[in-house]
């Protein structure tokens, strides 16, 4: 089992609520390894959109909540042991994952994933393309035909391309815009947008039904009252989709 992390701050909010077997602090799971999503800021603590939304969901639910990081590769069987309450890493809401586990409603809308290069021209079909395992990105490149080159990390997947180990990386968009537009022309989008997942929600055990209610309905005041519009604006620009 992976190492876990827990936050040295827990949230200042209020909620009697107990889960997972008595926890009275509902402990928010995240990879912490994909900006702006969720990272690690320079002080080791969970920074980000999602940090941004899920402390907001707690408040409005009113939940006590900690962070804890842990690999993506193990986030969900993590999840299931009990070793977290909820993911909230930029996991798109799939029919496979919803066998395993429950979502809320999305607190991210459908977006797309992209293709970057170092050239044009590449083979997006027939050639090498690094993804992040076990994303849904992963399992559209073995689709395609193309030959998969996995990586734990996200930030491997574009070192890959770098240093001419895979043709292009397929991810989502919005993590790889700041990337591309930071490469001073040495990375570029190639093809078309891929629209991939049904937005991005909380990942939630299955018998949690109670939290998962109640961060539903935060999630839903947030949609109302504009907060998780203007949380996106601010994390992704004017141009991202919204509520």
């Amino acid at each position: 089992m992976k190492k876990l992390i827990l936050s040295t701050t827990a949230l200042a909010f209020v909620g009697g609520m107990a889960f997972a077997a008595g926890h009275s602090v509902v402990r928010m799971g995240t990879e912490g390894a994909y900006p702006p999503y969720n990272y690690l800021n320079d002080d080791g603590e969970v920074d980000g959109f999602e940090r941004e939304v899920g402390d907001e969901m707690c408040a409005r639910a009113e939940l006590t909540c900690e962070w804890v990081t842990t690999d993506w590769d193990g986030i969900i069987p993590n999840l299931v042991s009990g070793n977290y309450d909820t993911i909230i890493a930029g996991m798109s809401i799939t029919d496979e994952r919803d066998e395993v586990i429950d979502f809320t409603q999305d607190y991210y809308p459908p977006t797309a994933s992209a293709y970057v290069a170092a050239s044009d021209g590449v083979d997006l079909t027939g050639g090498v393309v690094a993804a992040q395992a076990t994303t849904i990105q992963a399992g559209h490149v073995v689709d395609t035909g193309a030959t998969l080159l996995e990586f734990a990390t996200p930030e491997e997947t574009i070192a890959a391309v770098r240093a001419g180990e895979a043709d292009a990386v397929f991810a989502d968009k919005d993590f790889l815009v700041p990337i591309v537009d930071a490469s001073g022309g040495e990375l570029m989008f190639v093809g078309d947008d891929v629209p991939l997942g049904g937005g991005i929600g909380m990942g939630i055990r299955e018998s949690d039904t109670e939290l998962r209610t109640k961060m539903d309905a935060a999630i839903t005041t947030m949609k109302e009252d504009g907060t998780l519009n203007a949380m996106l604006i601010k994390w992704f620009g004017e141009d991202t989709a919204t509520y």
